[in-house]
């Protein structure tokens, strides 16, 4: 029983808040996992949509309050800290980067600040915000996840975004031709024309399938790590709550190691992001032909 009660405790923490189509035909909320899934594409996870919005509000509102009370006699403490973030950022984006494009410096900063406070959601107590939302809602058996990041629809949507701006500044900065004649000739080629010709397929093929697997990577890697990281900090808080007083000490000396640990996990996977997203609009702003 209490291995099952466990696998429970898991799984509902694994689930996200979702709405969508129910088999009777309304639209509401589903109560169950089944449910969910039933809901198919149109169903929307609530919970990553809203804490990804409120966090976003957040970053916007931090850095907007430290933009009006800048100042450039002695700084405070909050215009000391977006300096360094955007001295940070502008120097990544500085040294990988050599084309022009002014979009790229803010677009790097929203991105690694987005993610990382997206990421340290992860941070705070497993059952603190799910219980809190179960006791404001009435429903004890509400489902309500935190990390947007460890949601792949989350991540995958960002992945995408950036997907659509690589293959805009790819076409706008090669052409239509120079972005088609990228992809079917190379990375082999020949001066023979029937040659190049035959090779064209093979090298569409490898040009796609890495083109492709930008976003994918993107994507995956975020929430690969930072679904892992949620994972822990569950089985830790299942150990905490065995009613053991040797597994509930544990509990606590564990939970206290990994979210110290996390927070590298934490700062790591933004700064990923942020850097594979200025690699590969890096290489989108290329000619080489």
């Amino acid at each position: 029983m209490a291995e099952q009660t466990a696998s429970g405790y898991i799984q509902h923490h694994l689930q996200n808040l979702t709405f969508g189509k129910l088999p009777t035909g309304d639209w509401g909320f589903a109560h169950t996992a089944e449910q969910a899934k039933e809901m198919g594409f149109w169903a929307f996870h609530v919970d990553t949509l809203g804490w990804s919005v409120v966090l976003g509000l957040i970053f916007i509102l931090i850095f907007r309050m430290a933009a009006k009370r800048a100042t450039s006699g002695q700084p405070g403490g909050l215009q000391n800290f977006v300096e360094v973030m955007v001295e940070f950022v502008d120097g990544n984006v500085k040294d990988t980067f050599h084309g022009r494009n002014a979009l790229l410096a803010p677009l790097a900063l929203t991105i690694f600040v987005w993610i990382f406070l997206m990421n340290l959601m992860d941070l705070v107590p497993v059952d603190f915000l799910p219980v809190l939302a179960q006791k404001i809602s009435g429903n004890e058996h509400a489902f309500f996840r935190v990390v947007p990041t460890t949601d792949p629809n989350a991540t995958l949507g960002m992945a995408l975004s950036v997907f659509a701006l690589i293959i805009f500044y790819s076409i706008k900065v090669k052409g239509i031709g120079g972005f088609i004649g990228e992809l079917a000739l190379h990375p082999f080629g020949s001066k023979n024309i029937l040659l190049q010709a035959l090779l064209v397929p093979v090298n569409l093929l490898l040009e796609l399938v890495t083109l492709i697997a930008k976003p994918i990577s993107l994507a995956l890697r975020l929430f690969g790590n930072m679904y892992a990281g949620e994972l822990i900090f569950i089985l830790i808080a299942v150990i905490f709550g065995s009613g053991m007083f040797l597994l509930s000490t544990l509990g606590v000396a564990l939970s206290l190691a990994w979210a110290i640990f996390h927070i590298l996990i934490i700062t790591l996977q933004a700064f990923i992001f942020m850097m594979l997203t200025i690699v590969y609009l890096s290489m989108a702003h290329e000619d080489n032909h």
